[in-house]
Order: C-alpha cells, then sequence, then structure tokens
C-alpha cells in the first residue's frame, strides 16, 4: 500500500500533486458496504481480538481543538486498504476491520472523542478522496516527497520492504538479479514503483531478460499467488511480508534482509492542517501513556514504533 506500501508513485497521485483541491475530491473508493473479503493465507483465521477504546482516556484539551465539522457529526471516518494485515484487513467476519492501524485509529478516536469508522477503499483511492470522503488515510503510506505535495502526514510507524519466496526457494530467486523472474506487488506501492521499475532499467541496461512484474490489487492475492507458484517471488512492507510468512504455514518463507526503512503517516487533506496539528499531538500523547505501544505488541509490531510523532517530516526521495 509500501515501504514500501507506502511510496505511492502514480500518476493518479502526481495528478493529486499539481492540482490538489480538484484530486483530493476525487472519489475512487468502494465503501464498507461495498466490500467483500479479503480472503488469501495472510488473513485467514488470524484476526486477534479488537483493541479496547475504553482503556483510553478522552483528553479534553485535545477534543476541544477539534475541528468543529468532525466534532459536529462525532465521527472520524478512515479510509483504509483491509487487505494489507496484521496493519489493516478484515477479521474472520469478512466485514470488520482489524489489524494494528485500526487499532491506532480507534485510539485517536477515544483520546478525542469520537467514534471512529474505518471504510473498505482501495489503496490507491485514499488520498484523493481525503476531505469530501474520510477524515484521514491510515493505511501504511510511506511518507515521501510526492505524498507531502498532496497531502499532510503524521508520522506514527516505520518500515522496511521486506520479500518472501516458496518455502525453500524452488525458483532460486536472488534479489541480487531478478531478471527473468516473476514477482508479485501490490498497485501503487513502492514495491511496483520505484524498487521495481529501477531493477529493471539495470535488467535492460545489462541486456538481461526483464522482470515480470505481477501488481494486483490486494496484497492477500499476491501472497495467494506465491503460495500457488503463479509467482517466483513478493515485495511487501516489511510487518505485512513478516505476518504473511507466519499465516502460511511455513508455504512461503522471507528472503534477504530488510532494506529503506522509513516512516509512515496518517494522510490528512491538504487544506486541513488543523485537524493534522490535532492527530499528532494525539498521537503523541499515545506514544507517552503507553498504548500505542500496546497496540503494536499485541500485533508483533513493536520493532516499527517511533518515539516522535511529526507533521509532515522531512523525507527522503
Amino acid at each position: 500500500m509500501q515501504i514500501s506500501r507506502s511510496l505511492l508513485s502514480n500518476p493518479a497521485l502526481k495528478a493529486a500533486t499539481v492540482l490538489a483541491v480538484s484530486a483530493l475530491a476525487l472519489t475512487a473508493c468502494t465503501n464498507a458496504s461495498e466490500t467483500g473479503t479479503t480472503g488469501g493465507p495472510s488473513a485467514s483465521g488470524s484476526a486477534k481480538e479488537s483493541f479496547d477504546p475504553t482503556t483510553v482516556k478522552k483528553d479534553d484539551a485535545l477534543a476541544a481543538m477539534v475541528p468543529e465539522a468532525i466534532k459536529s457529526k462525532g465521527t472520524l471516518t478512515v479510509g483504509s486498504d483491509t487487505t494489507y494485515a496484521p496493519a489493516e484487513f478484515l477479521g474472520n467476519d469478512g466485514q470488520t476491520a482489524v489489524g494494528y492501524d485500526v487499532d491506532i485509529a480507534k485510539a485517536i478516536g477515544a483520546t478525542l472523542g469520537l467514534k471512529v469508522q474505518v471504510q473498505t477503499s482501495e489503496f490507491t483511492g485514499i488520498l484523493p478522496a481525503l476531505g469530501p470522503k474520510y477524515d484521514l488515510g491510515i493505511s501504511s503510506f510511506t511518507i515521501n516527497p510526492e505524498r507531502l505535495g498532496a497531502v499532510n502526514m503524521v508520522s506514527y510507524f516505520n518500515a522496511g520492504t521486506a520479500w518472501a519466496v516458496q518455502k525453500g526457494n524452488p525458483k532460486k530467486v536472488s534479489l541480487d538479479d531478478l531478471c527473468g523472474k516473476s514477482v508479485g506487488v501490490q498497485t501503487g506501492t513502492v514495491q511496483e514503483d520505484p524498487d521495481l521499475s529501477d531493477r529493471n532499467k539495470k535488467c535492460e541496461a545489462d541486456g538481461k531478460q526483464p522482470i515480470n512484474v505481477v501488481t494486483l490489487k490486494n496484497q492477500t492475492d499476491i501472497t495467494t499467488r506465491l503460495v500457488n507458484g503463479s509467482v517466483d517471488a513478493m515485495a511487501a512492507d516489511s510487518p505485512i511480508t513478516g505476518y504473511a510468512a507466519t499465516q502460511t504455514n511455513g508455504q512461503i518463507e522471507k528472503i534477504g534482509d530488510v532494506y529503506d526503512a522509513a516512516p509512515q503517516g496518517i494522510a490528512v487533506a491538504k487544506s486541513d492542517m488543523a485537524l493534522a496539528e490535532v492527530i499528532q499531538k494525539t498521537v503523541a500523547q499515545l506514544i507517552e501513556n503507553g498504548s500505542y505501544k500496546k497496540i503494536l505488541e499485541g500485533w508483533g509490531n513493536a520493532e516499527g514504533a517511533i518515539t516522535k510523532s511529526e507533521v509532515n517530516p522531512a523525507a527522503g526521495s
């Protein structure tokens, strides 16, 4: 979704950077009622007990800073691509969003005295719909210059890119030379572009076969294809790859080291700096009071914890 999923580099978002107001008004997303189950081995039978937001106390001072438009409706509407376990995916009922990103959203809402409604969207449709449709986008978005040009981003997690192959690496995949191999990635992620696009340029320059890049909308479908051998390898955010490996009963395994670690951000409409600042202060408080760490530990991803949340932090290219 980058890490990583996070680093989106596609024409839709480039358009949003140039025409921020009009692009952010686009709604190329589905809503929760239109969503089917994610399926796939990376999300099957693995939903944990949802985080209990009642353990987080409301902060009246922060709640008072919430923009009136949101305060009056009493709900934070969050856009999320719920195919990206364990960050955000649908639970065993095929309808309820779960994951550490979902729990962080709930904790933010509890702190601000707001209900939280997580709506499923295609990954590439979330950022353009901030403002008119979603108050926040929480979907493993890596912070990068392109996104910072289109939306405000509040840092809350760190992740990198990690790879997986079938158990025993029967296709003899080497990350040093992927030319001629079939690689699955989620559409719109940094794994698709610039990672694999750059690797493909090198293959062409060296006179080798190009990488067969298989891009699909749902990460769970990529994982399924790796399990059944339709692709030779897959690349995704490090928490997602690690979780998929544990949920496929040993049918896939990690290969190589995590690289390109970068902060991920909660996305807010570019025109709504007031909301971005409230979200940053709220995340900072959750870090300070321990709720943030408790959530990540519950999903086995404490290694991605940050110690300081910022609005629009400097990002690499």
